[in-house]
């Protein structure tokens, strides 16, 4: 004769269950559509800062640095999307002298954004031709492609690196 066993779960240490997303006051609602996937938030920049301050005073390192940053931060906002990170800045490191490569890679950094709008619920309203064309007007596009950006990050309202939901 045997005798019944009861199963219990294991149980798992606080530090290593999921975490729950939970609505707060500044997280954004978007009506009739629930959260399908987490990511985490983005750094705000101040555009002009991005744009004309840094790559001032680093005599334009800060532009790749910028690049990197932006392409990482992508990335890990939605894990559902193949974003590559130091691909797009060797890019403009080692193939600028080639005009076309460089083009490319502002049009597709374009796409990615308009990408990240979209899975925060926000209107996609990051044009990739406009910016890829910016960039060569002064290179306003890096001041085009951060403000669309902190478009994205001002919507959850959260610090960078906290979990936030996506929408699509």
């Amino acid at each position: 004769m045997t005798q019944p066993s009861s199963y219990e779960p294991p149980l798992v240490p606080q530090s290593q269950q999921a975490p729950v997303w939970t609505a707060g006051p500044q997280m954004p609602v978007v009506p009739g559509r629930r959260p399908v996937a987490m990511g985490l938030a983005m750094k705000q920049r101040h555009p002009v800062t991005v744009w004309l301050l840094w790559p001032f005073l680093t005599l334009g390192i800060y532009s790749l640095v910028w690049y990197y940053k932006i392409h990482k931060e992508m990335a890990e906002f939605d894990r559902r999307r193949a974003v590559p990170v130091a691909g797009p800045m060797l890019v403009l490191l080692f193939l600028s002298w080639t005009f076309v490569a460089p083009m490319v890679s502002y049009y597709n950094c374009g796409t990615r954004i308009r990408k990240a709008q979209r899975a925060a619920g926000l209107p996609e309203t990051c044009s990739p031709a406009g910016g890829m064309l910016l960039m060569l007007v002064f290179g306003v596009g890096v001041l085009y492609y951060q403000i669309e950006l902190n478009k994205i990050v001002e919507s959850y309202g959260v610090p960078e690196g906290r979990q936030i939901p996506l929408y699509v």
